[in-house]
């Protein structure tokens, strides 16, 4: 009957840790932080063990004693651990991709838009107004054309008129036909293929120019990396940042998400040299389910990073990122306007077949001076500069 006793406790006990094991690794899980699950379950074992070895009489009452105290000390440090680093990660400043759209709105008070000194020799009618959407960096530029010629309203950003739903579906818009131009950087091979697969013609044209950039947190003490340097930390070949002329500190090179526009400069810049595997983090699906994206950047003082110039130094105006030279030139308009700085990109104003009429007549403004002034005044450098 003791035994028995003894056996009904053990499994209530072993449900109770199986429960709480469960639970306790979701925490973590939800938060990428993967690495504490094992210690969770560690933890959960040992007590288990300690139940049954003290329930049935297998240890002596010193040594179970003297186990008890080490397991639940061990608890306390891995809890403290989890603390520790989670607090330390939520404090740690992030370079994200979202920066607030809303002081770029077109005709909107106060907006920090780009304007002509002058009436746009290009005035649309309300009637068939063009679609256009595009890249987040590109925003504040087409968003100073629509100022500029068309009727003065407000257009939100989440406007089908005037959409910003970033690189990747914007090219889905405009290959499906809810958009009729897009302002991008050139497309990822993956948009290309789906262009051809639905019988699409992406029609390109070039409106300006600029820069792709490589950042680090500003106390580290690099200020530059060849391009050779950069794609070997990228590849993975270097791993610690004395092999660049830095610190003995461990590399963490971040990426952007597949088929993002500074994504697809990566892999151009890289060539025929392999990218590494993105670093990745699990986050929450929207069904609730744990799954793996590309982590963001995270300003660690061993981090790197990279962008393009516009969005990195006027729409982020991050204080503690430094932009890196790169082959000894830093990226500025005069590096990218003179071609020295060696990663210079044009950018795009792309249509598919659009069937509006004023899809054309735009594109050329656009092309002319008025058009390019307000590429310059926008911050990027004119295509014919």
């Amino acid at each position: 009957m003791n035994f028995l006793t003894n056996l009904f406790y053990t499994i209530l006990m072993l449900s109770v840790l199986v429960f709480f094991t469960f639970f306790a690794s979701i925490i973590p899980l939800l938060n990428g932080d993967i690495i504490y699950v094992p210690f969770i379950v560690v933890t959960s074992l040992s007590l288990f063990l300690w139940f049954v070895f003290h329930t049935f009489g297998l240890l002596q009452k010193r040594k179970a004693k003297k186990g008890l105290v080490l397991t639940v000390a061990f608890l306390f440090v891995c809890a403290g651990g989890y603390l520790a680093n989670h607090l330390y990660k939520q404090n740690m400043e992030t370079v994200s991709a979202e920066v607030d759209l809303f002081q770029y709105l077109p005709n909107s008070e106060g907006a920090k838009v780009a304007t002509l000194e002058d009436v746009a020799s290009l005035q649309l009618p309300k009637e068939n107004l063009l679609r256009l959407d595009g890249a987040t960096a590109l925003y504040p530029l087409y968003s100073a054309f629509v100022q500029a010629t068309y009727p003065k309203k407000e257009y939100h950003f989440a406007d089908p008129t005037v959409r910003a739903s970033k690189t990747p579906e914007a090219y889905n818009n405009l290959i499906e036909g809810t958009a009729d131009i897009i302002f991008v950087a050139e497309p990822s091979e993956a948009k290309l293929k789906y262009a051809e697969k639905m019988g699409v013609t992406l029609n390109m044209t070039p409106i300006g120019r600029e820069a792709f950039v490589f950042f680090v947190h500003a106390k580290n003490s690099v200020e530059g990396l060849s391009s050779e340097q950069i794609r070997d930390i990228y590849s993975g070949k270097v791993t610690n940042w004395k092999e660049v002329g830095g610190k003995n500190d461990s590399l963490r090179p971040f990426q952007r998400p597949t088929e993002s526009g500074s994504q697809t400069a990566m892999h151009s810049f890289m060539g025929r040299v392999p990218l590494m595997e993105a670093p990745t983090e699990n986050v929450v699906s929207g069904m609730g389910g744990v799954i793996s994206e590309v982590s963001e950047y995270k300003n660690y003082r061993n981090a790197i990073g990279y962008t393009f110039r516009f969005f990195s130094t006027e729409m982020v105006k991050n204080d503690n990122i430094r932009l890196l030279e790169v082959d000894g030139v830093y990226p500025d308009k005069e590096s990218i306007r003179s071609g020295t700085y060696p990663i210079t990109s044009e950018f795009y104003a792309i249509t598919a077949g659009t069937t509006n009429p004023h899809a054309q007549a735009f594109i050329d403004w656009i092309l002319s001076d008025e058009g390019q002034d307000l590429v310059e005044k926008t911050g990027y450098v004119p295509i014919n500069n």
